[in-house]
């Protein structure tokens, strides 16, 4: 029994750990489990430190008048540390190959086809939205439900994009070029710079990205370039 238990703790993280953030009802239909069964284990997966509750990322177009929504259970670090990384292992393999195949740097090309694919399914995913928030808004939404347990925190500065998993990292910690070609994508799809300021892959706690607002931007952009068209006309008069 206790051998059976174990191994639908198992399932239940692992299902988790692929998939992002659950609620108990999602996890109880996935898995075919009654609610009391998922909740035990759940129970269990957190008293072990695999597991944590949060509250569910809200969208502001939401209603708040509909009764507080079901908590998600995510994974922790010390949950991403104790499965075994078997498709992260094959992956390396495959990139080490590709890094030692020719002189061609195959494992950036190979990083830039990712990147190309994030940048073709966000941007259909953004298509429509008007303003950078709602490109923001479309593109958090969008990988949180790749499992990137996404999150997006605005400022007067402008908007911080925050991973709180990352099914590549072990394979990423290793091949830098996944994280900048995602960047990169993300920098195309909101047609503006970003910057990356933190990844779980070199061993932060949560990949961030930060979204300059485009006001900010435009102002910048703008500062420079008079800066630049006086510069050229004191050296005209010189």
């Amino acid at each position: 029994m206790k051998k059976s238990e174990d191994k639908t703790r198992d399932l239940v993280a692992r299902t988790i750990l692929e998939n992002g953030p659950q609620s108990a009802l999602d996890l109880a239909a996935r898995l075919n489990l009654t609610p009391a069964g998922i909740r035990r284990h759940l129970d269990r997966l957190i008293e072990s430190g695999l597991l944590e509750a949060r509250e569910p990322h809200r969208a502001s177009s939401v209603s708040r008048g509909r009764g507080r929504p079901s908590k998600v259970f995510v994974i922790t670090d010390l949950g991403r540390e104790k499965f075994e990384h078997s498709y992260d292992d094959l992956a390396l393999s495959a990139l080490r190959f590709m890094e030692n195949l020719s002189e061609r740097d195959l494992v950036s090309e190979f990083a830039a086809s990712r990147a190309n694919d994030i940048e073709r399914r966000v941007a259909h995913a953004v298509k429509g939205a008007n303003s950078q928030s709602k490109k923001i808004a479309a593109l958090t939404e969008f990988l949180a439900s790749e499992g990137y347990a996404a999150e997006s925190k605005a400022s007067a500065a402008g908007t911080q994009l925050c991973q709180h998993h990352c099914p590549i990292a072990h394979v990423a910690s290793e091949f830098e070029q996944l994280c900048e070609a995602e960047t990169e994508a993300f920098s195309r799809v909101l047609g503006t710079h970003v910057q990356r300021l933190a990844t779980i892959a070199l061993g932060d706690g949560v990949c961030t990205t930060f979204i300059p607002n485009v006001s900010a931007t435009a102002i910048s952009a703008t500062a420079i370039s008079t800066a630049s068209t006086t510069q050229t006309k004191k050296g005209a008069h010189a």
